[in-house]
C-alpha cells in the first residue's frame, strides 16, 4: 500500500528525525523515498537554531548526502529541490504531494514549537485537511536515533464502520513489519463526555450512566467480532475497552503496551481548521512522542484515494 514515501526536509537535524522511520518502512514495504527541500522566499538565516539552506545547489548536495549516509543501502531514493522561491513552504509541499503522488508523507513536529508552529495552519493541517494522503507525524526523540523498530501498533477505534479504514492499513503494516496489533475502544465517563452530551449527563445522570454502560458492553462485543474476523491474518492481535477521556486513554494505553506507532482514521476535509475542530487526532501530537499515522477517512462526499 505504501510504495512511495515523501519526506520534506528543511536542513535541520530535527527534521531529519523522520529518516530512521522512513528507512525502516522503505525496507519493510519495498518502498521508494523522495526527499524534498523547498527554497523559501526571504528565508530566515536560521531554522530551529541551524543555518537555513537557501542555495539550490547546496540543498541538493545536502539531500544527496542524506540519501547516502542516513538511509539504508538498496532503498531507491529520489531528491527534489524546488528552486523557485515560494512564500508558503507548506502550501508548496502540499502541491508537490499532489504532483509526486506519494502514498505516505512523513513530517516532524519539530519539538516544543512543533504542535503550534508545525501543525496549526501549516503543513500537517493542509495535508491532512485535504484528506488525500496519509500522514505520519514523528516527534523528534530526546536523543538522536540511528534506527527504528516496530513491535507493537495501537489502533484506536470507536465502533463506527466508516472509521475502520485505518484498520486494513494497520494490519498491512503489522504483516510487513512482523509486529503485533492492539485494538482499543475508549468509552467516556460522565465527567469526560463531549460538551454536546455533557448537558444531558448533568440533567439525567442515571440515564446517561446506563447508556454508557451499554456502550461499554457493545464495545466489548464489537472487539470480539473484530478479533474473530482477523483470526486468519497471522498477526498477533489483542484488544481492550477503557473508560475515560479518549485522547488521555489512548496515550495511557500506548505507553502501557510500549506501542511504537498509533494508527487512527481522521476525517480529512478541505477548509481552514476543519480537521482540527472537535477531533481527537489533533490533541495527540502534544500528548505523546509516539509516531502518529493519520489515515484519511473516505466517504461518499470525499471520494479521494488514501494510498
Amino acid at each position: 500500500m505504501f510504495k512511495h514515501l515523501l519526506v520534506p526536509l528543511d536542513g535541520s537535524h530535527l527534521a531529519e528525525s523522520v529518516l530512521p522511520l522512513a528507512g525502516f518502512l522503505a525496507v519493510k514495504l519495498g518502498a521508494s523515498i523522495t526527499l524534498i527541500h523547498v527554497i523559501e522566499h526571504n528565508a530566515p538565516q536560521e531554522v530551529h537554531g541551524e543555518r537555513h539552506l537557501t542555495d539550490p545547489e547546496e540543498a541538493y548536495a545536502y539531500l544527496e548526502q542524506l540519501s547516502e549516509q542516513s538511509l539504508p543501502a538498496g532503498v531507491a531514493v529520489e531528491r527534489h529541490v524546488h528552486t523557485a522561491e515560494v512564500n508558503n513552504v507548506a502550501r508548496s509541499i502540499v502541491e508537490h504531494a499532489d504532483e509526486l503522488e506519494p502514498d505516505l508523507i512523513l513530517l516532524c513536529t519539530h519539538g516544543s514549537s512543533g504542535v503550534k508552529g508545525m501543525l496549526i495552519g501549516s503543513i500537517a493541517q493542509q495535508v491532512i485537511g485535504m484528506g488525500s494522503t496519509p500522514v505520519l507525524l514523528i516527534h523528534p526523540p530526546e536523543k538522536p536515533q540511528d534506527s527504528f523498530t516496530c513491535r507493537q501498533i495501537l489502533v484506536p477505534m470507536d465502533g463506527n464502520a466508516e472509521h475502520e479504514q485505518s484498520l486494513p492499513v494497520a494490519l498491512m503494516l503489522a504483516q510487513a513489519c512482523h509486529t503485533r496489533l492492539h485494538l482499543l475502544v475508549v468509552v467516556p465517563t460522565l465527567s469526560t463526555l463531549k460538551p454536546d452530551r455533557a448537558a444531558t449527563g448533568k440533567l439525567l445522570p442515571a440515564t446517561m450512566m446506563a447508556l454508557l454502560n451499554i456502550t461499554e458492553e457493545s464495545a466489548q462485543d464489537y472487539l470480539r467480532d473484530k478479533l474473530d474476523q482477523l483470526h486468519s491474518s497471522n498477526v498477533p492481535i489483542t484488544a481492550e475497552v477503557q473508560r475515560g477521556d479518549v485522547p488521555s486513554e489512548i496515550v495511557a494505553v500506548a505507553n502501557r503496551i510500549n506501542a511504537d506507532m498509533i494508527v487512527l482514521g481522521t476525517h480529512g476535509r478541505a477548509g481552514a481548521g476543519a480537521f482540527w475542530e472537535g477531533s481527537v487526532g489533533p490533541k495527540l501530537p502534544g500528548m505523546t512522542g509516539i509516531p502518529l499515522l493519520f489515515i484519511p477517512i473516505q466517504t461518499g462526499d470525499n471520494p479521494g484515494t488514501s494510498g
